[in-house]
């Protein structure tokens, strides 16, 4: 199955424009370098959709938005958004997360930091290091782009 990246801009390149090969090959280094790279980010959400799993990495960058706030007005709107939208039980795109991790993170609201959800990222960065990075990179999208 191809998947198309829709809206991607790699770093370094010209917009649309494919990563080279050593770009791609450096992908499998670690998650951190794939999601540091635009296109990469982009292609691993793709793979991500195709797995219906989008929600992790969905929830792994909401994270990383909350932590550049600096208004504690919108870190308390965005903290909880992202509880209502990610962690509580039954949210529309809830995430696998162990009821301890779930419970720390709601006392964590009480009084939001930038620092309110580090336990509860982690922990999806673990699940999709372990779980969907590895079989991202047996994907047909990464060895394509690897070519």
């Amino acid at each position: 199955m191809r998947l198309r990246l829709r809206g991607v801009q790699p770093t370094g390149g010209e917009k649309g424009q494919r990563p080279s090969q050593d770009e791609a090959h450096a992908w499998a280094e670690s998650l951190d370098k794939l999601l540091v790279h635009k296109y990469g980010l982009a292609a691993f959400q793709a793979f991500l959709r195709t797995e219906f799993s989008e929600e992790n990495i969905n929830f792994w960058l909401a994270c990383e938005d909350y932590k550049k706030t600096k208004s504690a007005a919108k870190l308390t709107s965005k903290a909880r958004k992202i509880f209502s939208e990610y962690i509580a039980i039954q949210s529309p795109n809830e995430v696998n997360l162990d009821s301890c991790t779930r419970e720390l993170t709601a006392a964590n609201l009480a009084k939001p930091t930038a620092d309110a959800f580090d336990v509860a990222q982690k922990r999806i960065f673990g699940l999709m290091e372990k779980d969907s990075y590895p079989r991202f990179l047996r994907s047909q999208l990464y060895l394509d782009l690897t070519k």
